[in-house]
């Protein structure tokens, strides 16, 4: 299984020899992967603030530990693939690993896949953005005691 570092430097090295075409289109195979909101995530983006505001797409993120493992579930509009391909892919590194190790992702990430240039300053400070969401909002639920 590996730790989140593991997951997530294996998901690195198959954007690392694909030219911007094809980096584009293997974001979108992870897009495919997220999981629809449940019913009772419905509820709660009705009640609760999740939604990125710093991302023009609009994603909403919860960050949630259960039994000292991590699990991100978010939901980012259907018209934006490339950004729900990267929120899939941090949901693949993180999910089921414990909360400090899902913390430690790295912050270069989007330089790392090189979809920093092909992706664009906008799309590249939401996504910077979404990643920095999601360990915050892991950081807070570590530190509440169980």
């Amino acid at each position: 299984m590996g730790s989140a570092r593991d997951r997530l430097e294996a998901i690195i090295a198959e954007f690392a020899d694909l030219d911007g075409r094809e980096k584009l289109e293997l974001l979108v195979d992870f897009a495919n992967g997220l999981p629809a909101l449940s019913a009772e995530y419905q509820a709660r983006k009705v009640a609760e603030d999740r939604r990125v505001h710093e991302c023009q797409t609009p994603v909403f993120v919860w960050t949630e530990v259960d039994g000292g493992a991590a699990r991100i579930v978010a939901e980012v509009a259907p018209e934006a693939p490339t950004v729900k391909g990267f929120m899939a892919i941090l949901a693949e590194a993180v999910n089921g690993r414990p909360v400090d190790e899902a913390q430690s992702l790295p912050d270069d990430m989007l330089e790392r896949m090189g979809l920093a240039d092909v992706l664009g300053m906008m799309r590249s400070r939401g996504l910077r953005a979404i990643m920095a969401r999601v360990k915050r909002g892991l950081a807070e639920k570590a530190t509440v005691p169980a």
